[in-house]
This record gives C-alpha cells, structure tokens and sequence, in this order.
C-alpha cells in the first residue's frame, strides 16, 4: 500500500519531465486525442464519462480539471452536457498546452485555464484523467511519490469530492512497458479511505485495462479547506 504523504522534494523533476513529454505530443499531433496520448476520441470521451459521475448535474457547480491538456473536457462537457452550469478551471503543467486551450475555448463563458501543478481554488469536484500513465524514468519510489502529493492536493481543493484512473496490471504473462504506471484498485482506495478520509467507489470493466476512482469525503458539511498556493514547475 503506498505510505504517507512526502514532501515535494524531487516533484520538480517529474514536474518538468512531464511537461517536457507532453509538449512534444502537442507539437507532433496538435489538440487531438495522440496529442495528450490518448489513441481515440471514443476512449477519451468513454473516460470522461466514468470520471463525470462524481458530479450532480441536476444543480450549478465549480470543476478543477488537472491535466487538463488542451481542453477536451470542455468540448465533451459542451457536448453533452450544455444544459448543465458548470464553472471550470483546466489546470495543466504544460505552458504550450495551457495556451492551446485558451485558444480553443476564448469564447466560452465559464471556462478557465492556467499553468501549474495544483489548482489555486477550492471547486465542488475535481477530475484527472491519465495524469499516472506515463512515468517515464522516474522510479517506482518517486513516481507514487507524486501521486500521493496530487492526491493530497486533489483531496484539499475539493468540497464534494475528486475523480481520478490509473492502468491496471496486464494479465500474467504479458508484458507491459517499464514507462508505464499500473496498480490495483485496493492500493489507491485504500490510500484515499486511510490517508484523506474518504469514501471510495472503483469503477471497473468499461472495456479498458485501467479503473476509476471516485472519492468522496465521509463528512461534507465539516469539509473547509484553504486552498494550496498555486505551483509553477
């Protein structure tokens, strides 16, 4: 089970190691799906589908989406769910991509997005699709170093609770590239029911070898959090 929160000591790397692979993806394939490594819409939107059901669409509220690339949640978001008053703030480690989006978006009301690795403000929900994928070099030690310091900041600028997924080990016998993060459902339930004090519903068997997490605190109406202060890679 992953262990207790670290400090940010050698977040930065990993920060910048990020923000470095991601620019490439958007300078190589642009503001599609291959450029924040997805391989289609279809699985792109089939994610935000299972991250969205942390939220009531039946009333106005705030979203931090982080990694939020160039924007897709809010054109899934516009898509299929106009009626729905959602405030939304994109939050994303890439510079490059964090301009992209604003291009894309200029004219939506409600919409926002900024360069960082945390999000400044305390909104209804927050949702984070594919941000663990990828690794790279980093260790193993290192790499759930980072998970649990964006869980932790997740969890803190979040009233009514956080959705994130991560890849789910291959079957026995197969092989699976060491860039790659994968993990069980227990650990990260565990960790965000243990740790942050929250309940957890996973999410499985939608056709992908990954999950979804979506975590809730046990006590809504004693949650007020102070917001992080807003970090820069």
């Amino acid at each position: 089970m992953p262990t207790s929160v670290d400090s940010g000591r050698g977040l930065g790397d990993i920060h910048a190691t990020i923000q470095a692979y991601y620019d490439q993806k958007l300078q190589r394939y642009g503001a599609t799906p291959l450029g924040v490594d997805w391989t289609c819409l279809a699985t792109q939107e089939l994610r935000f589908v299972h991250l969205l059901k942390l939220c009531d669409f039946s009333t106005a509220f705030s979203l931090n989406d982080l990694g939020c690339g160039y924007g897709a949640l809010v054109a899934y978001l516009t898509k299929y769910h106009s009626q729905a008053e959602v405030d939304y703030l994109g939050v994303d480690l890439s510079a490059a991509m964090v301009r992209r989006a604003k291009r894309l978006h200029q004219r939506q009301g409600n919409v926002g997005f900024i360069n960082g690795s945390v999000s400044p403000r305390i909104a209804d929900y927050s949702v984070a699709s594919g941000i663990f994928n990828v690794k790279l070099h980093h260790s193993l030690v290192s790499w759930e170093r980072f998970v649990r310091r964006t869980l932790v900041d997740m969890d803190a600028t979040s009233r009514r609770g956080f959705a994130v997924n991560f890849m789910a080990p291959v079957p026995r016998g197969q092989s699976s590239p060491v860039e790659l993060y994968r993990t069980t459902p227990d650990a990260w339930a565990s960790y965000c029911q243990e740790e942050l004090g929250c309940s957890v519903e996973v999410l499985e068997n939608y056709g992908m070898r990954e999950f979804t997490l979506l975590a809730r605190p046990e006590r809504l109406a004693y949650r007020h959090r102070r917001p992080r202060p807003l970090a820069h890679p």
